[in-house]
């Protein structure tokens, strides 16, 4: 029998918690992407081609942005439906009033700006400060939106806007190296992840996260919920714009365009380890979810699913995803009442962790001390 050394001992709780971080919704979901490109690569190998990557990667463009907008409302505890017919919205504005007038570019996309604010905050304060619920708010919402999309365009296509406005959302950098064309689509994709990530590291991004988990302890420890959660929610719009304006410019003008993207998001944050409730999740989840989402359904194109099979996919990924989750967070639960129960010395539970026993996103300094009084 070979002697097991503190080596041997350090190398077994090396590969456990690596088994542990692949079986972590957070860390399967990016095990599941890798097997899934793997196999489009098998199917077909000039998918590998940098060329090839980049317009993958320019054609997801508005779905991760969505899903990046979505994350900081799920994780606060709320919903936004009002994501599909707010890119829905942006779409026709455009090619409304640009046209073929090229001058009209930039005050149209600070029109186009405004909106999404606008409704970022009508979804927010009736939520907080009314007190309805986000999903009957955002439910409602995108019927309004879409009803007077309906009503403005007659429900027909119109013309595309300038070709200055639509080289956004197709067009790039040429004459790159190895890759030939950088999509300007994969810039501002870029640009909208190192700022998500930023922000979700800030105070406001762990408020945010820390709201979902416990609205009442943030309250109670200073910080003004209502403003944030409305913040969440003008994030949420301002990606659907700008989503809408990449879409406006690679899929054209059309009153069924955005249609659904509010469930996708929903799909790729949940298939991203984002809890449905709150209080959990990370920006690079979303993110991960939402390319996992886009690369199974390229894999399903290359093995000839029909396309109509989209949606029974997506729920049956949104229950899964969410069944799988609370099993396991269910278990890491367990875990520290166990080891309570079974060490004296800790009986006390650190008042600045979460309910799953994970770090508390703020410190709640002052206020649990008068509580306990």
């Amino acid at each position: 029998m070979i002697p097991r050394t503190p080596e041997t001992r350090l190398g077994d709780g090396g590969l456990r918690r690596l088994i542990e971080r692949a079986v972590d919704p957070r860390g399967a979901v990016v095990v599941l992407l890798i097997v899934i490109l793997i196999a489009i690569v098998v199917l077909n190998p000039s998918f590998a081609e940098p060329g090839a990557l980049m317009r993958f990667i320019q054609r997801v463009s508005p779905v991760v942005i969505v899903a990046i907008g979505q994350y900081f409302v799920i994780v606060s505890g709320e919903f936004d439906l009002s994501m599909g017919a707010v890119v829905t919205a942006q779409v026709m504005t455009a090619g409304h009033l640009i046209g073929e007038d090229d001058s009209k570019t930039v005050p149209v996309l600070i029109i186009m700006l405004v909106i999404g604010v606008v409704v970022g905050i009508v979804n927010g304060l009736a939520t907080t400060l009314l007190k309805v619920p986000s999903f009957i708010v955002t439910l409602g919402t995108m019927l309004v939106i879409h009803g007077a999309v309906m009503w403005w365009t007659g429900g027909a296509a119109t013309g595309n806007p300038a070709e200055s406005f639509r080289q956004l959302g197709r067009g790039g950098i040429e004459g790159i190296a190895i890759l030939g064309l950088l999509p300007y689509a994969v810039l501002i994709l870029v640009a909208v992840i190192v700022f998500a990530v930023w922000i979700s590291r800030r105070p406001f991004g762990r408020t945010v996260v820390a709201i979902g988990d416990n609205a009442e302890a943030v309250a109670f420890a200073g910080a003004n919920v209502w403003r944030t959660k409305t913040l969440a929610f003008v994030l949420s719009s301002l990606a659907a714009t700008v989503a809408g304006v990449l879409l406006a410019g690679y899929a054209g003008v059309h009153p069924s365009v955005g249609q659904g993207y509010e469930f996708t998001a929903i799909t790729a944050v949940v298939l991203g380890g984002v809890v449905l409730g709150g209080g959990r999740g990370t920006v690079l989840g979303a993110l991960i979810g939402a390319f996992t989402l886009e690369s199974l359904f390229t894999l399903l194109n290359f093995t000839s699913v029909p396309a109509t099979m989209r949606d029974a996919i997506q729920g049956a990924i949104i229950i899964a995803a969410v069944a799988y989750s609370g099993v396991v967070f269910a278990k890491k639960r367990r875990r520290p009442a166990t080891s309570a129960t079974t060490s004296p010395t800790n009986e006390q539970t650190d008042p600045s962790t979460t309910s799953a026993g994970t770090p508390s996103p703020i410190q709640l300094t002052g206020g649990d001390e008068a509580a306990r009084k």
